[in-house]
């Protein structure tokens, strides 16, 4: 079986078509800079790679270049669109109507729109993505794989915050989290690394790129995360700030007489690793910076480890125990240094890391954790589109047998 993945965001349509039987991609690319003059694809196959300049005014062009490169004679990679037997959808934002992912129909349509003005730049793209792809293939299966839904598992003390009731009531307003899928598949892959039953378990998995996200995982299930009612919360980010005091928005509105609008701009795109360095939101820069004796790219990074050092404690509370804390995502993934100041601290909960697994984890399967560590550490690579392909051929086989 063969299964399209579409993540669309504002000007952007991410895809991978994946034969399911080997969890193989067949093909994977990107459409951007959709509605502007210039447009872009690049399309990857085991055979062949192009980018080049397209057409795409809108969402429904930008995919059907994408089919129209899939079925491209000398380069694709199906004869036909009925070759892809299922669509699955990115989307960013459930609210609380979705525990796990679903058929799309009309009533998952509207509920996606409803949800919108909890996520305004994300839900209307993957809507749109939902809509063109189901004009375009009307006669396959279309499934949503919501980023919230993971999170839905926590109990009420943990998504609540201390604000009037009523708030809750009319508005939603609550802890929902975010990077849903990428915690989802990592804690099971780290699970499988190991030769555990995700089931028994206790887990941390760290999200960390230019997003940045921490969950508590017990027994397989999300019981806290660090992102709330929206992504802004939690941990510092590349250009988020994370965590603060809520009374700095009004004083900083006061006291630069700026309106909360504005506020919300610095608070989002000028602040996390950008704006305690002052030099980029990619911490490779950063990195080479602190190398050169820069005290503020050094600072960046301390902060960031230390905050998320600061939920693993928190977290293992929360979880009461600790069996596996896993990293992904760009900087989890790449900056073995990030890895090494969280970690250090955190033997008296039984971390201990192995220095050289750490610089090259691949060669111990993703463990970086010293042999006799109570602990396990691992590094996975995140594999959102998996996820989603997995869940979508799941909700499809169920269909059939109904």
């Amino acid at each position: 079986m063969k299964i399209l993945v579409i993540n669309c965001g504002s000007s952007s349509i991410k895809y991978q078509l994946m034969d399911m039987e080997e969890e193989r991609v067949l093909a994977e690319g990107l459409v951007e800079k959709i509605g502007e003059s210039r447009s872009f694809l690049s399309h990857q196959t085991e055979r062949s790679s192009v980018r080049k300049e397209v057409t795409s005014r809108d969402h429904r062009e930008g995919l059907r270049l994408v089919i129209d490169h899939l079925l491209e004679k000398s380069a694709g990679v199906i004869k036909d669109p009925a070759e892809i037997s299922a669509v699955g959808h990115r989307v960013v934002h459930g609210g609380d109507a979705f525990i796990e992912s679903t058929l799309v129909d009309e009533n998952v349509i509207g509920t996606i729109r409803r949800c919108a003005t909890l996520a305004p730049l994300h839900n209307p793209p993957n809507l749109a993505g939902i809509e063109a792809a189901m004009d375009l293939l009307p006669d396959v299966p279309h499934v949503a794989v919501f980023d919230t839904s993971f999170h839905q598992t926590m109990p009420k003390e943990a998504y609540m915050y201390a604000l009037p009731y009523e708030l809750y009531e009319k508005y939603g307003i609550r802890r929902y989290g975010f990077h849903g899928t990428s915690h989802r598949y990592v804690a099971l892959r780290a699970a499988q690394l190991l030769g555990r039953d995700l089931g028994d378990l206790k887990v941390i998995t760290c999200h960390l790129g230019n997003g940045c996200s921490m969950t508590a995982v017990d027994r397989g299930k999300s019981v806290d995360t660090s992102m709330g009612f929206t992504p802004l919360e939690g941990l510092p980010m590349g250009t988020r700030c994370g965590d603060i005091d809520p009374s700095i928005v009004f004083f900083v509105a006061e006291k630069e007489r700026l309106s909360l609008t504005e506020v919300s701009e610095i608070l989002n795109r000028k602040s996390g690793l950008l704006g305690i360095s002052g030099i980029s939101n990619d911490v490779r820069e950063i990195r080479g910076e602190a190398e050169r004796g820069n005290d503020r790219a050094r600072l960046a990074l301390q902060v960031l480890a230390y905050k998320v050092r600061k939920y693993i404690g928190a977290y293992a509370a929360v979880l009461g125990g600790l069996d596996v804390i896993v990293f992904t995502a760009g900087i989890g993934e790449n900056a073995e240094y990030v890895r090494w100041e969280v970690c250090r601290g955190l033997e008296f909960l039984g971390v201990r890391l192995d220095e050289s697994r750490n610089k090259e984890p691949m060669k111990s399967k993703g463990v970086i954790s010293a042999e006799g560590s109570q602990v396990k550490v691992l590094v996975v690579p995140t594999r959102e589109e998996l996820m989603i392909a997995r869940d979508t051929l799941e909700i499809v086989r169920r269909q059939r047998t109904g």
